[in-house]
């Protein structure tokens, strides 16, 4: 099965909030999306499978790591690969020196998003209270620490030493 990732585009919109409605009960607006993703570190990709897209994700760039802030999968496409090779992308972007982890929020009625991501190694590290807007739901704060390789240890820490090395 052959996923494309791609950055997000304005004619991706419809499909996007066709799989955001589908997805959840208090879905984001069109006017959420574009809020967001005017932000100057917020970053919107899709995925792609026959020219269609069927899932996406956004996600904030930090100093030292990646905040998810949507993630989603159209119920048609799951456990197809989709929600791996996204999160696959973003494993893509860790490094020991520079972004360490990726963090996003859970609602603690979203078993399934949890169970996704716990086998992707995410790990609940807090809970947090009275979390959303529209309930009173609480949310599991989950992360993913990046672990680097023997090789990745032994190299310089520094610009400086780098560039001298």
């Amino acid at each position: 099965m052959c996923v494309h990732i791609r950055w997000m585009i304005r004619r991706d919109m419809p499909s996007v909030l066709g799989i955001e409605n589908a997805c959840f009960e208090f879905a984001w607006s069109e006017d959420d999306f574009i809020r967001c993703l005017r932000q100057r570190n917020c970053i919107g990709m899709v995925a792609e499978k026959d020219n269609e897209v069927v899932g996406f994700m956004i996600y904030e760039l930090h100093k030292n790591r990646l905040h998810i802030l949507n993630f989603a999968v159209h119920p048609e496409h799951r456990r197809t690969g989709v929600g791996q090779s996204m999160v696959n992308k973003l494993l893509g972007k860790l490094s020991h020196e520079r972004r360490n982890r990726i963090m996003l929020e859970v609602r603690e009625t979203n078993l399934e998003a949890q169970l996704f991501f716990k086998s992707i190694g995410f790990r609940a590290i807090s809970v947090l209270r009275d979390f959303y807007d529209d309930t009173i739901e609480d949310a599991y704060l989950m992360q993913y620490r990046y672990q680097p390789s023997a090789e990745e240890l032994a190299q310089p820490h520094n610009r400086i030493s780098k560039l001298a090395g």
